[in-house]
């Protein structure tokens, strides 16, 4: 998989991950559980993305959910923008912006 490609994400999975704890999410959405405005979700039968919903280290059922790989995407981008920006007002200004 291109995404996992140079991170240790997985040794951070706990053994039963694959076996249990994923097809067990999946058997229980069923589909792509990503909010719509309308108040529904996005309902994607496709989706096989299993997805942290707050601390990436939780990996209780609760904490997980089902997405397409569209909104996993979409979600992940939007974490990372947000790491970023956290990091960038942490340092400050660019030497070259200064």
């Amino acid at each position: 998989m291109p995404g996992w490609e140079g991170s240790t994400r997985r040794q951070t999975l706990p053994a039963n991950w694959y076996r249990e704890i994923r097809p067990a999410v999946i058997a229980r959405d069923r589909s792509c559980r990503w909010p719509t405005p309308g108040g529904g979700v996005c309902g994607d039968p496709g989706a096989n993305q299993v997805d942290h919903i707050g601390d990436r280290d939780d990996h209780s059922l609760g904490n997980l959910q089902l997405l397409c790989e569209a909104h996993h995407r979409f979600k992940s981008a939007q974490q990372g923008g947000l790491a970023g920006g956290r990091i960038g007002r942490r340092r400050g200004k660019h030497p070259g912006m200064l």
